[in-house]
Parts: structure tokens; C-alpha cells; sequence
């Protein structure tokens, strides 16, 4: 791919300030190296706070939902229509309501992780073997024991197939919130990298951005492989 690219940008004689080669890229990523660390430390922050804030809230309320079936049917579609709304749109709300520091882009990290794990985690709690159930109730088993050794179980592997998709939508919700009026971050050098037509910076800013969400990606793989040891009959 890298050979494509460079081929086709010598053979088309693409203006550098279009599509530079990957010379020129790599040129950028050793000379600006403490800038680009500077701005991924916010973003990776933002999407770190995002990320766990997000999935958090997404087990409590998916345990909830479980156990009372009327706050599911009553705040589920609730739910989906907040998620409706674009990242775009949802971003300059935010910063209205929250500021202008970190704590929008958290939020957009963590409302884009909650939906995939919310998901996934009411249906990992709910598809339950109906005979480990009855042989649980048959014990005398409570609701905590229950949930904590059979429900909660089960989930594991529905759990970390959202966590894997929040690992790169985190990254990129931090990213969205940072084109609004920041001045640091990921976000903000590609805005200003692109507005001083600088193609260059602006593919080196996007590269380390997507290596981050690669490496965030394959830090929950190894996590799953440590917890989750087993898997059920149809993963999500």
C-alpha cells in the first residue's frame, strides 16, 4: 500500500499540498514528534475517561434493565433516540453545556462507547442457559448469586466484543469534540493542519491518531484473552 502510495502520487505529480508521499510523511512524523506527543496525551485522556465512563454506566443500566423489565421497555427507546443523533451534533451541545476544557469530549467518548456495550450487555445477561437457571432456582441460589455467578458470567464475552468497538469509537469521539474550539489535542492539529494546508502534518496527525485506537484495540484483546476463557454458543 505504502509502494501504491507513493507510486501513484510520483506518477500523477499530486501537489504536496493535496496528498504528500509517504517520504514526505514520515519526513513529518520524525521531525514533529514532540508536538504530535503533546496533542495525542488530551486525546488520549479524553478517550481513556470517555471509554470507562461510558461503559460503566452502560452495566449499571443494562443490570437495571434486566432485573426490571418495565424500566427497559419505558427508557430503551429513550435510549436509541439519544443515540440517533450525530456525533457532529452532538459535540457543539455539549461544549455549550459543559465548556470548553475536556469534559465535552469525555462525554461524546463516553455517550458514543455506552449504546454498543448497553447492547450487548442487556442481551449477554438475558441469554442465560435456561437449565443453569433452573438448576441455580433448584439451589436456592439469590438473585445476587445469580447474577454474579451465571448472568454476569454469560456476559463476559458480549461485554468485550462492545468493548473492542468502543476502543476505536472512543478515540474517534475524543477526536470530534476536539474540532470545536480547541486549541490542543488530536482533533485540534488536524483542524489547523488542514486550514494551514499542511498535508504533511495533517496525515502524520491522523496516523498517530489511528495508532493509538489500534494499540487501545489491541489492549482489550489481551484483556479478553486473560478474563474470558470460554465462549458461547452464538457471540455477538
Amino acid at each position: 500500500m505504502l509502494l501504491l502510495w507513493w507510486f501513484l502520487v510520483y506518477i500523477l505529480e499530486v501537489p504536496p499540498f493535496v496528498a504528500p508521499s509517504p517520504v514526505a510523511v514520515a519526513t513529518t512524523l520524525v521531525a514533529k514528534w514532540p508536538i504530535l506527543m503533546e496533542n495525542l496525551v488530551p486525546t488520549a485522556i479524553e478517550a481513556l475517561a470517555g471509554f470507562t465512563l461510558g461503559n460503566i454506566v452502560a452495566i449499571i443500566i443494562a443490570t437495571v434493565f434486566v432485573h426490571r423489565k418495565m424500566m427497559e421497555e419505558a427508557f430503551f427507546p429513550v435510549v436509541v433516540l439519544i443515540n440517533t443523533i450525530p456525533v457532529v451534533a452532538k459535540a457543539p451541545i455539549l461544549v455549550l453545556l459543559l465548556g470548553n476544557g475536556m469534559e465535552p469530549k469525555i462525554a461524546i467518548a463516553a455517550l458514543i462507547c455506552f449504546f454498543p456495550t448497553l447492547v450487548n450487555m442487556v442481551r449477554g445477561l438475558e441469554s442465560v442457559n435456561p437449565q443453569a437457571m433452573e438448576l441455580m432456582r433448584v439451589l436456592s441460589a439469590s438473585e445476587r448469586e445469580i447474577f454474579f455467578k451465571l448472568r454476569l458470567r454469560n456476559s463476559l464475552p458480549y461485554l468485550f466484543s462492545a468493548l473492542k468497538i468502543a476502543a476505536s469509537t472512543a478515540v474517534i469521539g475524543a477526536i470530534v469534540g476536539e474540532w470545536i474550539g480547541s486549541t490542543t489535542g488530536i482533533g485540534a492539529l488536524i483542524i489547523q493542519s488542514m486550514y494551514n494546508f499542511d498535508s504533511a502534518m495533517l496525515y502524520a496527525t491522523v496516523i498517530v491518531g489511528s495508532a493509538f485506537s489500534v494499540a487501545f484495540f489491541g489492549a482489550i484483546i489481551a484483556v479478553e484473552r486473560l478474563v474470558v476463557r470460554w465462549q458461547p454458543a452464538n457471540p455477538v
